[in-house]
């Protein structure tokens, strides 16, 4: 009696005959192309992953080569926003891409840079459909938590710089963000500010979870936010300046500045210099991350340090434990506020 096929090979197999209907060629193209064959163009392969994606194809090549011992290289995907236009030169993202470089070396891995739509975030797992990759470490959650979601339903391996958040089954590994905006505000309000503005773009998660410690830090010195200094910057060239001069014009009164970021930060000291607001005198500033500019600044800045070698190593170990097949909770580093000229 011939041997039944089973229900999920069957399944993969209607799938498959499926994705070679949509896309015009035969099955064992849609095969090849899958398996990431050189014989078949990049424009046929491209089609095949797409409309593979579009019909949740789960493809378990990444598992079987990382079984196999033969593929030893991750995925680092850093997704990019075509309206802030925030390039992969930002020292944050050099930062990081350098610390998780280090740590995978050590472990005996390569790394495998790519990019993707931020409004997008599933793309991020073309590399793994591939077999490319054995996993997935994305850079920064923007907007779309529930397509990270529907990944980890399908059991692609990734782990997530970013926020933790409700109803979540990703991982993620991440800077204690509420806890470091409770530290910034609360270092400002010590230096006798009470009129703190913050520039940042809050529906981002980490960034909205900045804004949300400096509101506790406020709630605690008896002190109401005032939403005329939520000021919503995007991290686009020139964000700072963009947000400083949308302050003054606002003629709302300030004096101090917490940035999302150094990068915002320091672009902010810039122009309040150029309307010949004094920093720290008349307005103290503090960013966040600690890029290694920020000491070199003039004047130096204060700000908050994201623990980026430790997440590094912390990114690549939590990745390895779930291609073995190992659950991995999602981990929050302590942040540390270091004091510099520009709000002292």
């Amino acid at each position: 009696m011939p041997k039944s096929t089973p229900p999920e090979a069957e399944s993969r197999r209607l799938q498959m005959a499926d994705i070679a209907r949509l896309a015009g060629v035969s099955t064992s193209t849609v095969s090849r192309a899958l398996a990431g064959s050189k014989l078949i163009s990049e424009e046929t392969r491209t089609r095949v992953m797409e409309l593979a994606r579009s019909l949740k194809y789960n493809i378990n090549i990444g598992a079987q080569n990382l079984r196999m011992k033969q593929n030893r290289t991750v995925g680092v995907v850093v997704p990019y926003d075509p309206d802030t236009r925030q390039h992969l030169s930002d020292p944050f993202f050099l930062s990081m891409l350098g610390s998780l470089a280090d740590a995978l070396t050590e472990q005996g891995f390569d790394m495998l840079v790519s990019r993707v739509d931020a409004s997008e975030l599933d793309a991020a797992a073309a590399p793994f459909d591939t077999g490319r990759v054995i996993g997935i470490v994305l850079i920064g959650q923007w907007r779309h938590h529930d397509q990270l979601n529907q990944l980890a339903a399908r059991h692609v391996p990734i782990v997530v710089w970013g926020a933790q958040l409700p109803q979540q089954l990703y991982c993620t590994v991440g800077g204690d963000n509420l806890a470091g905006g409770e530290l910034a505000g609360a270092h400002l309000l010590a230096q006798g500010r009470r009129r703190i503005a913050f520039f940042g773009d809050i529906n981002l998660p980490e960034i909205g979870q900045r804004y949300e410690g400096l509101c506790q830090a406020l709630a605690k010195a008896g002190i109401a936010p005032d939403p005329a200094l939520l000021i919503p910057a995007s991290f686009v060239p020139d964000g700072g300046r963009l947000a400083v001069e949308e302050l003054l014009a606002a003629a709302v009164r300030f004096d101090a500045v917490f940035a999302g970021s150094d990068l915002m930060a320091m672009e902010a000291i810039n122009a309040l210099r150029q309307r010949g607001l004094d920093v720290p005198g008349r307005v103290a500033v503090v960013g966040y991350d600690d890029i290694q500019l920020s000491s070199y600044f003039h004047p130096p800045l204060t700000t908050v340090r994201q623990p980026i070698q430790e997440a590094g190593r912390a990114l690549v170990a939590s990745l390895l434990e779930l291609t073995e097949g190992r659950p991995a909770p999602s981990l929050q580093l302590p942040t540390q506020l270091i004091v510099r000229a520009s709000s002292v």
